[in-house]
């Protein structure tokens, strides 16, 4: 068993979820979260899943669109 020495800090904040479903892509705001302060990474409750899920599965009106360019990676 590995026991880390360090301990993380989070933070209760609202941020946009991104999602690519089917080629489509979904962006939702204000979304709660717990948001690692040192790697940035987003913990979302169990509720709040559910709730994300939903929307994108009932697709309803959005509040706004945007247009996004889409590149690709060549090395």
């Amino acid at each position: 068993m590995t026991t880390n020495s360090w301990n993380e800090t989070l933070v209760e904040q609202t941020v946009t979820y991104s999602l690519e479903m089917n080629g489509a892509f979904f962006l939702i705001e204000n979304v709660p979260a717990r948001v690692n302060v040192e790697t940035g990474e987003q913990l979302f409750s169990p509720l709040t899943v559910e709730c994300l899920q939903q929307i994108v599965l009932d697709q309803k009106n959005p509040v706004r669109f945007i247009e996004t360019p889409v590149y690709n990676f060549a090395a």
